[in-house]
This record gives C-alpha cells, structure tokens and sequence, in this order.
C-alpha cells in the first residue's frame, strides 16, 4: 500500500469537494430566494452530504498519519438558472465519475480508502443519474410545471 499515494488523492478529493460543497450551498439559497423550496433544500442536503464525504476523507488522511492540508480550490460558477446549474453540476458528473472510478480501482491496495471512495463513486453517480433525471422530466413535463413541482 503506497499511503502517500492515497493521503493525495484523499487530499484532492477533500479540497475539490469542499467547494463543492459551498457552491451547492449557496446554489440552494439563491433557489430558495427564488422560492424553489424544494430544489433549495435538495442542494442544502446535497451540500451538507459532501462535507461529510470531507469529514470522512480527512478521517482517513489522519488515519495514514497524513496532515490534512487547506487549498484553496479552483472557483466554482453561480446562477441563478436552476437548469443551467443542472446541466453544468451533470457536465461535470460526466466528466469526472469515470476519472473516480479509475482512482478507486488504483487504491485497490488500501482496502479502507477503497471502500470509502468506492462508496462516494457510486454516491456521486446517484447523483449523476439525479441530474439526469431532471433534466429529462424538464424535457417531458416543460420548465414551467417542473419549476412549479420545485417550489
């Protein structure tokens, strides 16, 4: 087991993360601003989920007797437009599920850390196949019975 290897990734997974996890909280309250109750609390939940998977990756870095490191992380968009939030949160699914799913496979020698990422992989692709999922009831039911099922 190369723990080094698995305090960086648990590392960069925790960083990315955390503004992530910021980005859907503020998400949510411009939502609910907007009275999108519904989908305001779907990102608080979402956002609160996250910094738990933080939580658990900073855990696991202490464990490897690893200091776990604040960075700053790359600048995440905000809008106000619920559907082009979707969209870019999916694109990013998209883009980066197949890259976890690649890491969790490396980390096979680390039983701990492999169970743990493995388990945020298949959360995050639940979340993929949420966005999905919205985007195709839009499509089905239009924006404005959709918006109004957000409320």
């Amino acid at each position: 087991m190369d723990k080094q290897k698995s305090i960086a990734t648990l590392q960069a997974y925790a960083t990315g993360l955390a503004a992530q996890s910021l980005n859907h909280k503020v998400e949510g309250q411009i939502f609910a601003n907007q009275g999108l109750t519904k989908l305001a609390e779907k990102y608080a939940e979402h956002a609160a989920e996250e910094m738990a998977w933080v939580d658990q990756f900073i855990g696991r870095i202490l464990d490897l007797g690893g200091t776990p490191q604040v960075e700053a992380a790359p600048a995440m968009p905000v809008t106000p437009d619920p559907v082009a939030y979707i969209k870019a949160d999916l694109a990013i699914s998209h883009e980066q599920v197949p890259i976890l799913q690649q890491v969790v496979i490396s980390l096979q020698d680390d039983f701990k850390t492999y169970d743990i990422l493995r388990a945020y992989a298949l959360d995050e692709e639940e979340d993929m196949y949420w966005s999905e999922a919205q985007l195709e009831l839009i499509e089905k039911i239009g924006l404005q019975n959709w918006l109004i099922k957000q409320m």
